[in-house]
């Protein structure tokens, strides 16, 4: 079947058309990061309006979780306070990130419909609101990474460059995870709770909680076949003085390539149809 043929059957243009529109969402997308930003940023003050400590009461409670969740995991586990509560305190403000990307993800299309529908917005504004929101609640929240690393004496011998390009990598692979929910949720409307599920199983699955090298023989293949464990590790060790595998940067920027592929392949065939999801 020729071109025409094909799209005055389907009303599409092949393939190729449906990935040249799709780049240039993403490449209008990338001149409107100022209004993803201000979007996100809305979202923060919005969801806090009449508040007085604002997104601070999440760093709160987050901060009250680190603590009682430290003092009594470190007598259960033997383990010293001085070593465990900073593991922790690192392990549940990260992997909050990962969780908030993801699971706002579902949201990202379904939010923004009423925009979608009345403008010519680039789809992937969207996607990128969702990552900065969650970025605005992670400045908040190292409070607590910076009060831990500091009262504990690791803040001197803590790697930051590495941390950020762990940090990055993190943030890189749970934004196509985000997307990919997105697109799914539009469509089908069961995905949010089946991704909450998901990352609240993680969770307890990834070394958030607990030390990995408790895992020997067989479990650490186990734990190293976990995504969430790669993307937490790559920053946490560094900011705790420890070193990455370079099996985690393998994993993560493979990842990264991979599912950026996928999702970018996913969104130009579904790109025109989002809308009509909605």
């Amino acid at each position: 079947m020729d071109s025409a043929t094909h799209m005055l059957r389907t009303g599409q243009r092949g393939g190729l058309f449906q990935l040249q529109m799709a780049f240039r969402d993403l490449k209008g997308s990338g001149h409107r990061l100022g209004l993803a930003w201000s979007l996100a940023w809305h979202d923060i003050v919005s969801r806090y309006r009449g508040s007085v400590l604002g997104p601070f009461w999440i760093t709160l409670s987050m901060g009250l979780m680190v603590l009682g969740i430290g003092f009594l995991y470190s007598n259960l586990f033997s383990i010293p306070l001085n070593e465990f509560l900073p593991f922790v305190a690192l392990g549940i403000v990260f992997f909050g990130v990962m969780t908030g990307i993801i699971n706002e993800g579902c949201e990202t299309f379904v939010q923004a419909k009423g925009m979608l529908s009345q403008t010519s917005l680039p789809m992937f504004t969207f996607v990128w609101r969702t990552v900065l929101r969650n970025l605005i609640s992670l400045a908040h929240h190292l409070v607590i990474v910076i009060g831990v690393l500091a009262f504990y004496g690791y803040w001197g011998k803590a790697n930051l460059l590495p941390a950020l390009a762990g940090l990055v990598l993190m943030v890189v692979n749970a934004s196509w995870i985000s997307m990919v929910a997105g697109i799914a949720s539009a469509r089908f409307r069961d995905i949010p709770q089946i991704v909450v599920s998901v990352m609240q199983f993680a969770i307890f699955m990834t070394p958030v909680f607990w030390r990995p090298d408790r895992f020997s023989g067989e479990h650490m293949a186990i734990l190293h076949a976990n995504p969430f464990f790669h993307m937490l590790d790559a920053v946490r060790a560094p900011l705790l003085g420890q070193a990455v595998a370079p099996q985690s940067y393998v994993v993560l920027v493979a990842m990264a390539v991979g599912g950026w592929l996928f999702t970018f392949a996913l969104f130009a065939r579904t790109r025109r149809r989002i809308v009509h999801y909605l």
